[in-house]
């Protein structure tokens, strides 16, 4: 397996795959995933002549578990070391959830010298909590409630998730154990630690700065049946804060649909990537 070390002595895994001299297209993942929720996507790009490289999040996957360093910033930083070890340039940024939230702080901190295009799918950004900023957001109870479920008993926690997480709660869609499971299990591979630090980030952070530093292409896709991150208080504000954002709405669609609207997300991406 591949690493990246980073400063603090924190080892990174990531996948890359695809010919050196290809266009790069980059993957964040989102709570408390690893990159193994790109594969799809990832797979399908490949085929189209795209490198395509994904990361485990520090605490997350099969990177370290430090008791340290479990926020966005130095999420971010992190992914920068993957882009410096790699030096990746004119890459597509995708982020998925809080790996949205994760590629807007990355350009917030280090600029877009080697990005040329973001993709935001399911993005916390700006805030998924309640502000004075931003009003709308959901109350910090129910953070609360996603602390207690990881600290009580993260192993159900996430098989109960993973329900609405794929929209399988809603009259017509079946309980699919696959998806289900596969949740559960990237889940697990984490640290306790990282995933339950990793609940603020996700929902306290303001990444309003940071979406407004974003200078390039910008497509924000959203299921507006999101039932995790509610796209009124996400993409619906992402698309109008970033100045080249461009909203797509993927109607019925929940906060998985990476795999539950696979095709769909991969013609998207691929069709913006080839602009």
């Amino acid at each position: 397996m591949s690493y990246v070390t980073t400063a603090d002595g924190t080892r990174i895994f990531y996948k890359d795959w695809g010919d050196r001299s290809a266009r790069p297209i980059v993957f964040s993942h989102g709570w408390p995933l690893t990159s193994d929720a790109w594969d799809g996507q990832m797979l399908f790009m490949l085929q189209n002549g795209f490198r395509v490289i994904a990361h485990d999040r520090r605490g997350h996957g099969r990177s370290d578990q430090p008791g340290v360093g479990n926020d966005m910033d130095t999420y971010a930083d992190d992914l920068g070391s993957v882009l410096e070890a790699l030096d990746l340039e004119n890459a597509m940024m995708v982020g998925h959830s809080t790996g949205g939230g994760e590629v807007a702080r990355y350009i917030g901190r280090h600029g877009t010298a080697r990005v040329t295009k973001v993709v935001l799918v399911s993005a916390v950004p700006p805030i998924m909590a309640s502000t004075d900023q931003w009003p709308g957001g959901l109350d910090i109870s129910v953070f609360d409630g996603l602390r207690k479920g990881v600290f009580d008993n993260r192993s159900k926690f996430y098989l109960d998730l993973a329900v609405p997480f794929f929209g399988m709660n809603r009259d017509g869609v079946a309980l699919d154990e696959g998806l289900r499971l596969t949740f559960w299990n990237q889940g697990m591979m984490g640290s306790i630690v990282g995933q339950h630090a990793c609940i603020r980030e996700f929902s306290e952070v303001d990444y309003t700065a940071d979406l407004r530093r974003i200078d390039v292409p910008t497509l924000v896709i959203h299921g507006d049946d999101d039932q995790i991150v509610p796209i009124g208080h996400s993409g619906e504000l992402t698309a109008k804060v970033v100045p080249n954002g461009e909203l797509k709405v993927y109607a019925g669609a929940p906060h998985g649909l990476a795999a539950t609207h696979q095709d769909k997300l991969n013609a998207d991406l691929l069709a913006f990537a080839r602009r």
